[in-house]
Formats: C-alpha cells, sequence, structure tokens
C-alpha cells in the first residue's frame, strides 16, 4: 500500500506578486494534496500531505510548471515525515512577516492578453480602464514600498477595494486573486489631464483629449509605469523638431513606441529572437534596424538603429489604439541632466516647460523606474543572439545576479554616470536600476534614496560602503552612506569593470580583461581608458594600455571632440600645418582656435593624458568630419560605428604599432590621412578602423597569454557597447581558442560597475587585507 507522508517545502525567487499561491493552490487540489500555502519574508512556505508519489511529482512541478512572470530559484523540501497531516484541504493562508528577507520582489511587467481583451470588450466591467491587471500583469517594483508584496506595503494601499473587486482579491480561482494593484474604475486610481491655463479633465475625457494634442501636433508628457515620458507623433517631422527644440536636443535618438508588432515590423527589420524580446513581460525598448523612409530621419538621426518597444501600460493601449497614432516617440519625461520625473506635482512645475499637456494619475510611483535598453546581435559564430543590456532598469531591476558565492554584506555606490547601486547578501547581487549622472543634487539624492530603499526592502544591513577611487566623484566624496560602520572601501574603475564581467559570468582565477571606457581614475594618479589587465577579483596587474592621449581642456573636450582629434592629429604629425594638410576638419578651424589648441597641447595647459579607447573614438570621428562637437555622450563612436550600417564583416584594418606596454595609435592616423587623401569612403574608413581594433585586441591577448598561459579573457567597458567590436572581439578570440565572455546580465558601460566594485571588495575582506595596496598591482584601497 502507497505510503502518504508531509513535506514541508521552501520556494525562492520571484514568487511573490506573480500568482504563485494560486498556482500552488491548483496544483495541490489537482494532486489531491491537504495543507497550506503562504507568503513570507523568504519567498513561499507550503505544508502539503498526500501520497509521496502524488508529492514527488508536485515538488518537480513547482518549478516546471510555474507561471510566466515567476522565477524560481530553488524548491527544497525542509522537513519529511511520514503520516497525513490532520489537515482536510488545501488553502492559501495570510503571510508571514517575520524572517530574513530574501523573497524577491517582482519587476514591473506589461499588459498581458487576457487583462488586454478585457479592456477593449464593451461588455467587460473594466472595458477602458487604465489601471487594469491581474496577477500576471501589472506594477511591481515601482510600487511596492515594503516586502512581503502585500497591497497595505504598496502605493496602492490608499485605494479600498470596491465589492466585487475584494471578491476576485480573495478568490483562489480568480486571475486577480492577491493581484495586490488590483482595481476598477468604482474604487481605483485614474487619469486626469492638465493644460498650462490649468484646466483639468478627468477619466475617459482626459485620455481623448490628450490623443487628440497628439494628433494636433502637440507635445504631452504621460505619467506611465516608473516615471513621466514626453510623447509626440513619431510619424509627424513637425512634431518631432517641436521637441527637440523645447528638449534642447538637437541629435540624440529618440526612442518610439508602437501599436503592435504589426506596426513594428513596418519600421524596423526584426528577426524571431528580436520578436520575442520585444514581447517580453519586461517590454524593453530594443535597438532594430530602422526601415528607410519608415518614420521622419530626425527621429534617429544618422543611425542604423530605431528603439522601440511595445506599451508597457494599459493607457499606452488606448492611446495608441486611436487611427493615426500607431507610433509615438517616448523619451524619458526629464529637465535636460536630471532624473526621470515621477511625482505628480514634480510634473506640473517642471514639464510644461517642455509639454502642452500633462496626462497624469492618482497611483503614485513608490520609486522611479526608467525603460529599459537593449540590444540582440546575431552572427554565425555565434551560438545564439548576444544581448547587451545598455541600460537595465524597468522590467529586470531589481533582480539579483547570483554570483555563485558566499559574500560579505556590503553596499556599492558605482560610478559618475550612469551609476547604479548593488547591495550583496549570500551569494546574491541586488543591483539597481538605472539611476543617472550624478551632476546635480536631485539625481544625487535619487542614488542615496535608492540604496536605502533596495536596503530597507531586504533588511540588509551593509558592513561596509563601497566607491570608486576616482577623487572627484560625488558619491565618494560625499561617503554618506545608509547606515554601514565599516570604514569606506576604494575599488580602481577598471578593475571593478572587469570583475563585474568575471562575477555575471561566475569566472574564477586568473582571466585577461580587455577594458575600454572613456575614462576612470588609475591606481597611479593617471586617467586610464584603454587597458589590458590580468588578474582576479582580488587584484591585477596592468599589462598593456592605449598610447597616452592628451584632452586639450580636459572635460570640454568630451563635448567638443573635435580638440582631441586636433590632439591625436598634432601627435602623429608633430606640426599643426601638416596636420591642417592631413585632416581638412582641423584645416576649417579658425586660425586662432588651431593656435590655441597646439600652443595648449604643447605647454600642457589643462590638457590631462589619458590612455583613453572612448576619447581616441571621438578623435577620429571629429578628424573624420563625423562629429565635431557631440550633443550627447558618445555620440561620435555611435556615429562613426553608424556608418558600417550594422554590417559586421571584417576588413583588412588598420594597424597599431605594439611596444611592450604600449599600443601606438599613430600609425593608424597616418593610414586615415593617406585614406582620406586618396578619397576612399568614410564608411570604408570606419570599418578599416574598426576592423584594425578588433584585430589589435586579438593580438595583444596573444601575446599576454604566451607570457602567463590565461586562457579566459573578458570584455568589459562603454566601449563594448560598440556592437560591431564586441561581435567580432568576440568571434576572432574564439578562433584563437581564447573562453571569451562579455556582459549578458549588466550593461558594459558604468551602469554595471557597482557588481564589480561589491565583488572586489569583497575579494579582499575574505582575505582579511584591510591595508592598501601597492600602486599598479592592486585595485582596492583603504582610505586615509
Amino acid at each position: 500500500m502507497a505510503e502518504q507522508a508531509t513535506w514541508k517545502i521552501r520556494v525562492t525567487g520571484v514568487v511573490q506578486g506573480v500568482g504563485y499561491r494560486p498556482f500552488v493552490y491548483k496544483l495541490a487540489r489537482e494532486r489531491q494534496l491537504a495543507g497550506w500555502v503562504r507568503n513570507d519574508p523568504e519567498g513561499v512556505l507550503i505544508e502539503a500531505s498526500g501520497f509521496e508519489s502524488a508529492l514527488h511529482l508536485f515538488t518537480e512541478e513547482l518549478a516546471s510548471k510555474a507561471p510566466e512572470l515567476a522565477r524560481v530559484d530553488c524548491v527544497e523540501a525542509l522537513s519529511k515525515s511520514v503520516g497525513q497531516s490532520a489537515a482536510t484541504s488545501f488553502e492559501i493562508v495570510n503571510s508571514e512577516r517575520n524572517g530574513a528577507k530574501v523573497a524577491l520582489v517582482p519587476a514591473d511587467t506589461h499588459v498581458c492578453a487576457d487583462c488586454l481583451a478585457e479592456l477593449r470588450d464593451p461588455t467587460d466591467r473594466r472595458y477602458r480602464y487604465p489601471f487594469i491587471n491581474c496577477t500576471n500583469c501589472g506594477p511591481r517594483y515601482s510600487i511596492v514600498r515594503a516586502l512581503p508584496y502585500d497591497r497595505s506595503q504598496t502605493t496602492m494601499r490608499s485605494f479600498v477595494m470596491c465589492e466585487r473587486c475584494d471578491q476576485e482579491y480573495r478568490d483562489p480561482g480568480s486571475r486577480r486573486f492577491h493581484a495586490q494593484p488590483n482595481a476598477c474604475a468604482e474604487c481605483g486610481p485614474h487619469l486626469f489631464l492638465a493644460d498650462r491655463c490649468g484646466t483639468v479633465l478627468h477619466g475617459e475625457a482626459a485620455l481623448q483629449q490628450c490623443a487628440r494634442e497628439l494628433m494636433a501636433g502637440r507635445v504631452a508628457a504621460v505619467k506611465s509605469v516608473g516615471g513621466f515620458h514626453l510623447a509626440v507623433d513619431a510619424r509627424s517631422a513637425e512634431s518631432v523638431a517641436l521637441l527637440r527644440k523645447r528638449k534642447r536636443r538637437d541629435s540624440k535618438p529618440f526612442a518610439v513606441m508602437v501599436r503592435d508588432l504589426a506596426t513594428a515590423h513596418r519600421i524596423v527589420e526584426l528577426s524571431a529572437a528580436e520578436e520575442e524580446l520585444l514581447r517580453s513581460p519586461a517590454r524593453p525598448i530594443l535597438l532594430a534596424r530602422k526601415r528607410p523612409g519608415s518614420v521622419p530621419e530626425s527621429v534617429a538621426p544618422r543611425n542604423p538603429n530605431l528603439g522601440l518597444m511595445l506599451p508597457s501600460a494599459p493607457h499606452h493601449h488606448l492611446l495608441l489604439d486611436e487611427a493615426g497614432l500607431d507610433v509615438l516617440v517616448m523619451t524619458s519625461g526629464n529637465i535636460s541632466g536630471y532624473p526621470i520625473v515621477h511625482r505628480n506635482e514634480d510634473a506640473l512645475q517642471q514639464l510644461f516647460e517642455i509639454a502642452d499637456v500633462i496626462l497624469y494619475h492618482d497611483r503614485e510611483i513608490e520609486t522611479r523606474v526608467d525603460d529599459s535598453v537593449v540590444r540582440l546581435s546575431s552572427h554565425p559564430e555565434l551560438d545564439s543572439p548576444l544581448l547587451t543590456f545598455l541600460r537595465r532598469a524597468r522590467g529586470y531591476a531589481p533582480y539579483p545576479v547570483e554570483v555563485g558565492r558566499p559574500l560579505v554584506p556590503l553596499v556599492a555606490y558605482g560610478a559618475e554616470l550612469k551609476t547604479t547601486v548593488a547591495l550583496s547578501a549570500g551569494s546574491r547581487v541586488y543591483l539597481s536600476q538605472h539611476i543617472g549622472d550624478l551632476k546635480n543634487d536631485e539625481t544625487f539624492a535619487s542614488h542615496h534614496k535608492t540604496a536605502a530603499h533596495l536596503a530597507s526592502l531586504y533588511d540588509l544591513h551593509p558592513a561596509a560602503g563601497v566607491y570608486d577611487m576616482h577623487p572627484d566623484f560625488r558619491a565618494s566624496r560625499a561617503n554618506e552612506g545608509i547606515g554601514e560602520q565599516g570604514d569606506p572601501m576604494f575599488v580602481q574603475h577598471h578593475h571593478a569593470h572587469m570583475a563585474a564581467c568575471m562575477a555575471e559570468n561566475r569566472l574564477t582565477g586568473q582571466a585577461i580583461g580587455v577594458v575600454f571606457d572613456g575614462a576612470g581614475y588609475g591606481t597611479d594618479g593617471t586617467m586610464w581608458g584603454g587597458e589590458f589587465l590580468v588578474g582576479g577579483f582580488e587584484r591585477f596587474d596592468r599589462a598593456t594600455h592605449l598610447r597616452r592621449l592628451a584632452l586639450i581642456g580636459g572635460d570640454r573636450a568630451v563635448r567638443e571632440p573635435i580638440r582631441t582629434g586636433v590632439s591625436i592629429a598634432l601627435d602623429t604629425f608633430g606640426d599643426i600645418d601638416v596636420a591642417m594638410r592631413a585632416f581638412p576638419e582641423i584645416a576649417r578651424l579658425e586660425t586662432d582656435r588651431r593656435h590655441v589648441y597646439s600652443t595648449m597641447r604643447a605647454r600642457r595647459i589643462n590638457s590631462p593624458e589619458v590612455t583613453s579607447m572612448g576619447r581616441l573614438f571621438d578623435g577620429v570621428a571629429a578628424l573624420l568630419g563625423v562629429c565635431s562637437h557631440a550633443e550627447y555622450e558618445a555620440q561620435g563612436p555611435i556615429e562613426l560605428e553608424g556608418l558600417l550600417n550594422r554590417n559586421l564583416d571584417m576588413i583588412d584594418g588598420y594597424e597599431f604599432d605594439h611596444a611592450t606596454t604600449e599600443v601606438d595609435f599613430r600609425p593608424v592616423l597616418r593610414a586615415i590621412a593617406a585614406d582620406l587623401a586618396a578619397d576612399i569612403p568614410l564608411a570604408e574608413i570606419s570599418r578599416r578602423f574598426h576592423s584594425g581594433v578588433v584585430a589589435m585586441v586579438r593580438r595583444q591577448c596573444r601575446e599576454i597569454s604566451r607570457e602567463t598561459g590565461i586562457r579566459q579573457v573578458v570584455l568589459s567597458g562603454g566601449v563594448f557597447l560598440n556592437e560591431f567590436l564586441l561581435v567580432n572581439c568576440i568571434t576572432m578570440l574564439g578562433r584563437e581558442g581564447f573562453e571569451v565572455y562579455s556582459h549578458r546580465q549588466v550593461p558594459p558601460n558604468d551602469g554595471g560597475i557597482a557588481l564589480g566594485q561589491l565583488m572586489v571588495a569583497n575579494s579582499i575582506a575574505d582575505l582579511g587585507e584591510r591595508t592598501d595596496l601597492a600602486p599598479g598591482v592592486g585595485g582596492w584601497a583603504q582610505q586615509e
């Protein structure tokens, strides 16, 4: 006779707010099990009683048949006892709030197909209700204030459910059982539309008027899931021009939101994998190859890509359902340089500088969350399409990175630009959403608040804070922290990049780190950015680097890359007159400017030297006339790569000179000048330059490996957002027999650096070393 037993089962991962308990309830009843299921701070706890064969099957199906939004990390039987429990049925019981908070906060998600059908069904009680949701979709991270994820701990607590909504919420058989944002037009949030005259419309009238304003060519600010967007009709060049003028954003590409996949296919080329990513619950912005003439060129000028996304909130669908509004520009709703606006009072105070009307609602956003930006790259030598995050935020944050090793509890504050924060606990690193550039008080306050919120959600008490080594970075200078008691720790910028890539790929031992970015403070007090490192989490050696180049005017050279172009041309040819003959862009400068630039460089007046690959790309783009003045970060490199039109074919590249510890770019400049004189097309020059950089990486890694025996290579830093470099470095090094790793969970730019900071600091803490490491051989130092 089959034996009966009672098992207590723990399930961890993203198992709260995603319909997991109703799933367990139904599954247990199908298997004729008695007992209960509940949420607690660790995840989901189950007691199930019945035949052992049914319990084994039940346990397997807890992972294999989990709901779409769930992410099951572990199913563990905590205890097994012989015999039937006293329970006679299976029930869902109230949440337990005591214990360690390790349950994962679910990310914000799209509108599911069932809710979308109800939204468009005139017979449904939620017809055209802009806040429709269920356990399979809707806001999560942006509205949660504390764990466990219950309505009383979200910004929905102020909305009391009507009788019918409450019945759904309490019915285990309902799709809305314990859907924390559950509501309807009778009891839930509502839309409002305000114009510059102070007129306010409500509900359906607000939505309809917003659509009319967009169709009339005006600018609307639209409150979305994690903050406000600025929207215009993307089919109208005049509307796009108006938004650019008001936002003071002449060149940076805008993202668009499209009605559906059919519309997406009409304006971009999509592979099956890209289509799947667009449709995923995260609803990211996907960089896809645009179809010429599908939208005005001004939406994404001088760029082969168009960033597009599908609707992520019900009122997005309702707006885009309107005839003539199938493609909307949807860009971050903020004043340039400031964080995305997420509170109504701030929107009404700030965004009328840009918008004609503001569509908002009364469901508060607890945590601002920008749109995520991703790209998929394909190549015959890649096993599968390569996912790259340009920005990791809505839909993915705050999911942790599992590093596969125990970590000391620390908090890392990232870098200065595109920053995120990270906290470690167990073997997880909880990485925040994209925060932005710490250039003003508002963004810096958001940076601190995000760290505190993450720590509060998971009841984390970091022992120490970890910062970038740069003495002028705002977070490093402020050192305010969120209550950590230990001395602050400082990690070298490029070591953190390398460590981040190693961590997400769970590498051990030593690796060659190819780290290319704009600039980062080195252990020798100079600025780095074109680095070949050798080491692991605990320490590194600087094996080789790019030849130093002078930034004429310091940071102004980043905004005016022609300064860097003049600098590298002078370094190559030695004389301004020769440089003028080699590069017509220099000859086009006013005589006084040429004289000032050459004098500043010669006398080293405000012309710090850097070994930066990003700045070399700036200089080449400027000398080719692609971009002499940059409106946004990396505009020159982006437009230089844009000339390749996402064709990843390699050709014979320009050759760098390889010395023992330095890679010399001057032969490349001479070859570019010769090709310009021969009227070689810019697209071919760009391809030769890109191909030359790839060949240089292959050669350097081969030489370092010959000396060290190391076969693991990691690629990191913002320059590896360049698709041509990334994919071809992976494939070319793979042909050499290297094990090559890139970022697939966090961005390669500074958005992923907090992860690496934590890993370096943890390794030092593990070793018990709390003394300075000698410059040039280590990546960590304790502040004096």
